[in-house]
């Protein structure tokens, strides 16, 4: 078992914090930092423990999180959540909703959509919708692990992610989702296995490509392909539907060149739910540019960013950086 990422960097510049890390020693997935002071701080992987609860349990809950942004003016998909049969149980006749009101609602407003656990990271269990036996079959996934499902508009731009601490913008990158390049000999299947066992390499040990997810079955079934076609060499093909680092996407810095409309948003989110530690997942066409057609999928309570600092030197330099801030913020901002 690999040493967490966060753990293993805050080990690394923990001398030039002018701090102390203690790790538990079997697994050396939690610890605390120790500051010259006396006072201590305890984290778990990448949950420095920055953010209050309260704020953690709404960004948590993408439906909830969608609210209250909202209320600050901020924009936000049309979604609606629906429940599992257990779930339902508990709820008010009037308020149960199942996967035949999500297929009525996709019906309004018009597929595609997006099906996804409301609750839960990295990715897991997206899955984009084209008619009615899809969100069934997505929700049969989800309820397996989840009692909430929601139902959500599928937006058309570029995905992105911003990572604020306090008001200050961090880092931005467009992600880009799971994808093969073609060699003209070897199949899809050869290919996404191929680039899983390279990811390592990387620098990338935490991020997970199933070879077996059946999501990839649905999205080259809609381009023609199985896991057995040949692409031409240099044809890139599009695996996966969400663009999540964690299911081996790929990462493309831009916090150098971010608009700064689109950074005042990130904050203004973050501040909306009391995060002082947040990632803002966004689609819009341009986020180099002023985007007045942004709209705010997630936020992220507890954003990793082992897969963004591998992207190069200066990210993983960057990376580095934000932990020396996080931990000078820990120490002048007491819990």
């Amino acid at each position: 078992m690999r040493v967490p990422f966060t753990p293993r960097l805050l080990s690394r510049i923990a001398d030039k914090a002018g701090v102390r890390i203690e790790l538990e020693p079997e697994f050396q997935f939690a610890g605390r930092i120790l500051f010259p002071d006396g006072n201590t701080h305890v984290f778990r992987a990448n949950n420095l423990n920055i953010n209050r609860a309260g704020s953690v349990a709404i960004a948590n809950d993408k439906n909830y999180t969608s609210y209250f942004l909202k209320q600050v003016g901020l924009r936000t998909p049309r979604e609606l959540t629906f429940f599992s049969r257990m779930r339902a149980q508990n709820l008010a006749p009037e308020k149960r909703r199942s996967a035949t009101d999500a297929c009525a609602f996709a019906e309004a407003i018009g597929y595609p959509v997006i099906v996804k656990p409301n609750e839960g990271s990295l990715g897991a269990l997206v899955a984009k919708a084209y008619r009615p036996e899809d969100i069934f079959s997505a929700a049969e996934r989800i309820f397996a692990k989840h009692d909430v499902a929601l139902v959500q508009e599928f937006l058309v731009g570029n995905d992105y992610r911003i990572v604020v601490l306090g008001d200050e913008i961090i880092s931005a990158y467009q992600r880009i989702p799971l994808h093969v390049i073609g060699d003209g000999c070897s199949t899809i299947e050869q290919l996404v296995v191929r680039k899983r066992d390279g990811l390592a390499a990387l620098g990338r040990p935490n991020t997970e490509i199933d070879p077996s997810d059946l999501r990839v079955d649905a999205v080259l079934d809609r381009f023609g392909l199985s896991r057995t076609s040949v692409l031409a060499k240099g044809a890139v093909q599009l695996l996966l539907d969400n663009a999540n680092l964690s299911s081996g996407g790929d990462a493309v810095d831009i916090t150098a060149s971010l608009d700064p409309s689109l950074a005042e948003i990130a904050v203004k989110a973050s501040r909306a739910i009391g995060l002082s530690l947040c990632g803002v997942d966004l689609i819009c066409a341009d986020a180099t540019r002023p985007s007045a057609d942004y709209v705010i999928v997630e936020l992220n309570a507890s954003p990793g960013l082992d897969n963004y600092a591998s992207v190069g030197e200066e990210q993983s330099l960057r990376v580095d950086e934000l932990y020396l801030k996080i931990i000078k913020y820990l120490e002048k901002n007491r819990l």
